[in-house]
């Protein structure tokens, strides 16, 4: 029932990621904040980057 009420909610999931990328995401979060007035989540952003890595791969 969940599906036909919200058929795309986001889904919570708790990943690990390494120091070095966890930096390079939040540096890409403060390049977005510069850049922009609007809030800018690391939810957002960490879902942009997947995105776009996913992109055309399937």
């Amino acid at each position: 029932m969940n599906k036909i009420l919200y058929p795309n909610m986001p889904k919570r999931v708790t990943i690990m990621i390494g120091d070095d990328n966890y930096k390079k995401l939040r540096g890409l979060q403060a390049k977005l904040l510069k850049d922009t007035t609007s809030s800018v989540s690391f939810s957002q952003v960490v879902n942009n980057v997947i995105t776009s890595a996913l992109k055309g791969k399937a």
